[in-house]
């Protein structure tokens, strides 16, 4: 049976990657310290899954020198991003390759799992590893949240059209 949407073709990597680019999220940094060392990775593949326990979601490059550390530490920390971050993003999305020169452009605090949280992020979601799965090109990391740290004010640091862009954080509501 035929639908209206069926192609002939598969899409290309290039026909996603351009759709993808008209989808607006947020800039996480993804943070891990364990036993197998820190990392540091920028995202804007990340999600809630559940609030029962509560749990999120982050997507790493299968490829990443860092992807056996996150596995084997066994925990992460996700911190979004405010406007004031944009140079963070640029370190660690791989301007700078030294894993303690990233981490020296901002201010760190520890967590209880031992993972480090940006000091001003946005929010800072402290996550124990619950299960991982490669999907193609990447892993999907689905942590279970043990800690939060808010932040009451700035602008969350957003990803569209290939580049980053402000939006103030009151720009109305849903429904009135």
């Amino acid at each position: 049976m035929d639908t209206p949407f069926a192609k002939d073709t598969p899409v290309s990597k290039t026909e996603f990657r351009n759709a993808m680019a008209r989808v607006c999220a947020p800039v996480n940094v993804i943070t891990t310290r364990g036993p197998a060392g820190r990392g540091g990775f920028t995202a804007t593949a990340m999600c809630s899954v559940t609030d029962e326990p509560p749990m999120l979601l982050v997507c790493m490059n299968s490829m990443s020198a860092q992807c056996d550390l996150f596995l084997k530490n066994g925990r992460f920390c996700v911190n979004v991003l405010s406007h004031d971050h944009r140079d963070l993003a640029g370190h660690f999305a791989g301007r700078t390759s030294d894993m303690e020169a990233r981490y020296a452009h901002a201010q760190w605090e520890d967590m209880p799992s031992g993972n480090q949280a940006l000091h001003d992020a946005m929010v800072s979601f402290d996550c124990v590893l619950a299960d991982s799965r490669r999907a193609g090109t990447h892993y999907i990391l689905i942590g279970e949240v043990v800690g939060i740290r808010v932040r009451p004010d700035g602008n969350a640091l957003l990803y569209f059209d290939r580049d980053y862009v402000h939006v103030p954080t009151r720009i109305g509501s849903f429904g009135g």
